[in-house]
């Protein structure tokens, strides 16, 4: 367990009674991107009480994204087309959030700008996914993980602020913050992926199931 993410190891206790079930890491990955859509629509209605109901639906989905692998490998049902398609979903979810809060915010100070930094920022998001995939093929399985961690948490999990920032009424922070978090992770993202290409690929990790 030394080296594993918090809420993974949370999300690994929790999946445990659903490995006798007919349940299935992609069923689970599934509902992740329903919530995350959810979330993002509830979002760009730009009202109080659907943003506070969107961010509870956020972070319930970003966390579903950590069982789906954890029962894959409790169960064995790791495939490729699982990884991939966690992966797809992870992206198609921040780019809901982003999007959807963009729009929710094109009322205010930001006017218009904001949806466009929504869309950029969603953007951004499935970029970086597309040259995670490139960097995960080129490097070796035990090379470490898609985000930087420290501490029993990854810098994905900053996401988790939307929540409480949400409630507190600092969602345009959080919003800028992240959305350029977001971009400058993509940026990131393309210097490793042309530092990988200099290496032979690996088979890609397998976390998901069929």
């Amino acid at each position: 367990m030394s080296g594993v993410p918090w809420d993974q190891r949370l999300a690994r206790l929790l999946v445990r009674s659903l490995a006798g079930t007919p349940v299935r890491p992609n069923h689970i990955t599934t509902l992740s991107l329903v919530l995350a859509f959810g979330a993002g629509a509830l979002y760009a209605r730009g009202e109080a009480v659907a943003a506070n109901w969107a961010a509870v639906l956020f972070v319930l989905a970003r966390f579903l994204d950590h069982a789906d692998g954890e029962l894959a490998r409790l169960t064995g049902k790791t495939s490729r087309f699982g990884h991939y398609y966690d992966f797809a979903v992870g992206a198609l979810s921040s780019a809901a959030l982003f999007i959807g809060i963009g729009f929710g915010l094109s009322g205010g100070v930001l006017g218009a700008w904001s949806s466009v930094a929504g869309i950029v920022a969603g953007s951004c998001a499935f970029v970086a996914m597309a040259l995670g995939l490139g960097v995960e093929a080129r490097q070796s399985p035990n090379a470490g993980g898609y985000y930087p961690a420290f501490g029993g948490f990854e810098l994905e999990d900053g996401i988790y602020l939307v929540a409480p920032l949400t409630w507190l009424g600092a969602l345009l922070p959080f919003f800028v913050l992240a959305g350029l978090g977001q971009v400058v992770f993509c940026l990131w993202m393309g210097l490793r992926f042309a530092r990988a290409r200099r290496t032979p690929a690996f088979p890609p990790s397998r976390n998901g199931d069929t």
